[in-house]
């Protein structure tokens, strides 16, 4: 009797409890967690079958499976400060957007291998007519099940199969739900912060921004920069322009004649020197060169080397260096202006130009496109070929990268079967990475002793620069073999600083010194930037100058006039050059003075000097300060507002159509094998399709 007592209570309480969770599923906060359950779960699971966000380690990992839910809190708990259907309607739409985002960027990653932005989305551009015309092509079947939710859901609210609950939630619990959500939202970039700095002032992927704070997140943020880029350029007039120019005028130079045109008709090759420093040439650990191919091209009596040339990069380092080389215009104070303003703005650069003189352009790089937003930006620069990791087979094997993306030995031998096929002239920029901080290789391939600074990020920075370097020399050979050495014109250059001013000490034991000042640190900066060219009076070059001179330097080698052109630097070689060179932070160098960091000094001698008992200082100190802040900031106006859209008279006859630009696979390869009959100029078409490849040969331990 007991046992069927106990019995009948048991079943009463199962029962009991069976009808309070299904009231408490029907209740408008069981509707909310379940929506809430549902869009994580698609994202979450998305993440990893759709995106390749390169998730690894405890905490990113983390933040992977958090970062879908505060803003999904915030979303579909708008609903819970409303009562009846027009609640449970609002959490199901909420629902619904967040799908609809979610399904958008499966199917523009899978094309581009990035996120959607509202630039795109707003400026009609190339990407999004590619996107239009492959879309049946891109479209899976199980795409559409981040669907079948909302549409049972919608089926369910449509036809009252969902009881709805009329009972309001209490304000304040709304209003809770809400702070849980910024509160988990704050939590997650406080994480994220921690473990990768500046994630939002420089921005350089938006596969970041979605690792570490959220599909949702990232569009907010993208919103948010967008409004900031339409409010300056709504306010930017052709009045502004006008004003640049005139300063630009009123600066201009002649160029030498001795060296004009002296290039004319070659092609051209960017060799971009990651993180590469000038202290680095004819740098020896126990009595061996760590770059003794560069050290003799540096001293090659063809080749033009630049021994007081300076990065001048902000927070964007290796997309402030590209800005500068490509369009001689500066980086942003904060931020990379290529990530915030390359997708739509209208630029005046080096592969546009060069397209108008007949040159086929290509960039070569073995990471993911989307880095820096060039996949974007070299579109709206007029590069013809953008060849990034999907070009590149090895760059998915185990071992074959490190850091930033493939090894230069692997990459630069790959990117020769690329190079052969390039109609000439050609302009062609390689992007090495393996020089990169933190500076690691394995054992295979760091065959150079590291210093013995005491400082473990330092001490390997000589060893990533010496397989740089061999990387390098495999290249040359290659190309001498092949002839197009002879028919070439090579601008090497370092981007940015290996080692930063938080190593001083170290610092100070590579310079050989007890320590160093702000003037050992400002000449720190210094990189290599070489300029050979068979025939070329070359010779080691004094004049003071940076990264920002290089366009105007090689297109009058190259034989293009740059007059009528928005760019803030100087020719190198003019003989009325004002050797003036700025730092992003207004900082600056001339051949008298140094100004960095508040101090001054004298250039020559590294003596520190005071203003007030230096009239000569305090007078150059005003005139070149004039300068430097007028040249930051009218280039700052020339980017946010997209002040060269008004040069009408300079783009008549230089335009760039950023819809012409494929650079997917398929279609970039399709129209190569096309041009060796259409074009046959290059080196594969002039020799009689027989590839040049099996010629380069490489020490690569990975390829033997």
């Amino acid at each position: 009797m007991l046992r069927n007592f106990m019995g009948t209570i048991k079943q009463r309480l199962n029962w009991s409890t069976v009808k309070a969770s299904k009231h408490w599923w029907s209740s408008l906060t069981g509707f909310f967690v379940l929506n809430l359950i549902l869009v994580w779960l698609k994202t979450y699971l998305n993440y990893f079958f759709n995106f390749s966000l390169g998730a690894s380690g405890p905490i990113q990992l983390f933040l992977l499976a958090l970062n879908p839910i505060p803003t999904a809190i915030i979303l579909l708990g708008i609903g819970l400060y409303f009562r009846g259907r027009l609640a449970y309607f609002l959490v199901w739409l909420f629902n619904l957007i967040q799908t609809i985002w979610l399904f958008a960027n499966m199917l523009y990653y899978r094309e581009f291998s990035d996120f959607l932005s509202f630039g795109i989305l707003g400026s009609g551009s190339s990407t999004g007519n590619n996107l239009g015309k492959s879309i049946a092509a891109i479209i899976r079947p199980t795409d559409f099940l981040v669907y079948v939710d909302v549409i049972i859901l919608a089926v369910f609210l449509l036809f009252k199969l969902w009881p709805i609950d009329k009972k309001k939630i209490l304000k304040r619990y709304a209003f809770l739900t809400t702070c849980l959500g910024v509160a988990l939202m704050l939590v997650d970039f406080g994480i994220a912060s921690v473990d990768r700095s500046g994630l939002l002032t420089r921005s350089f992927d938006n596969n970041y921004i979605v690792k570490y704070l959220g599909l949702n997140e990232y569009a907010a943020f993208n919103a948010f920069q967008t409004k900031k880029q339409s409010d300056s350029r709504k306010e930017a007039t052709a009045s502004d322009l006008k004003t640049v120019q005139n300063f630009i005028n009123q600066n201009n130079i002649p160029a030498n004649a001795s060296y004009y045109g002296s290039q004319k008709g070659k092609n051209v090759f960017v060799i971009h020197l990651e993180s590469f420093q000038q202290f680095l040439i004819d740098y020896k650990v126990d009595g061996q060169e760590v770059t003794p191919n560069l050290n003799a091209f540096y001293h090659d009596q063809n080749t033009l080397s630049f021994d007081n040339f300076y990065n001048q990069v902000g927070q964007g380092k290796t997309s402030d260096a590209e800005m500068m080389q490509e369009n001689s215009l500066y980086g942003l104070a904060t931020g990379s202006a290529m990530t915030k303003y390359g997708t739509a703005n209208t630029f005046e650069s080096m592969p546009g130009i060069l397209g108008q003189q007949g040159y086929t352009s290509a960039a070569f790089h073995g990471d993911v496109s989307t880095f820096w937003n060039r996949n974007n930006t070299y579109k709206s620069f007029g590069y013809n070929y953008f060849f990034s990791k999907n070009y590149y087979p090895n760059a998915d094997k185990a071992n074959y990268s490190v850091g930033y993306g493939l090894k230069d030995k692997i990459f630069l031998k790959d990117t020769a079967q690329y190079i052969e096929q390039l109609p000439q002239p050609f302009y062609a920029k390689l992007i090495t990475v393996t020089n990169h901080y933190p500076y690691t290789l394995d054992k295979e391939n760091a065959t150079f002793p590291a210093t013995q600074t005491g400082d473990s990020t330092v001490d390997g920075y000589v060893q990533t620069a010496h397989y740089l370097d061999q990387a390098f020399g495999e290249l040359m050979a290659y190309l001498k073999k092949t002839g197009l050495y002879d028919n070439s014109t090579f601008i090497l250059y370092g981007d940015h600083y290996g080692i930063s001013e938080n190593h001083q000490p170290a610092i100070a034991k590579l310079l050989g010194k007890d320590s160093v000042d702000n003037y050992d640190l400002a000449n720190f900066q210094k990189v290599p930037f070489m300029i050979h060219g068979t025939g070329l009076q070359g010779g080691i070059n004094h004049t003071y100058g940076g990264e920002i001179d290089m366009m105007p330097t090689l297109l009058h080698l190259l034989g293009v006039s740059t007059d009528g052109m928005t760019i803030f630097g100087h020719d190198l070689l003019s003989q009325q050059n004002p050797q003036t060179v700025v730092f992003r932070n207004g900082d600056w160098v001339t051949p008298t003075y140094t100004k960095y960091r508040n101090d001054y000094y004298d250039t020559q001698t590294g003596q520190k000097l005071s203003m007030k008992s230096n009239p000569a200082l305090k007078a150059t100190a005003a005139r070149v300060q004039a300068y430097a802040d007028k040249s930051l900031s009218y280039s700052d106006k020339v980017i946010t507002g997209d002040l060269l859209r008004f040069d009408k008279s300079r783009l008549n006859s230089y335009t760039v159509n950023k819809s012409s630009y494929d650079y997917q696979k398929a279609s970039a390869l399709k129209q190569l094998k096309q041009n060796q009959k259409s074009n046959p100029t290059s080196l594969l078409a002039k020799n009689n399709g027989q590839s040049t490849v099996n010629e380069y040969e490489t020490d690569a331990p990975e390829l033997k």
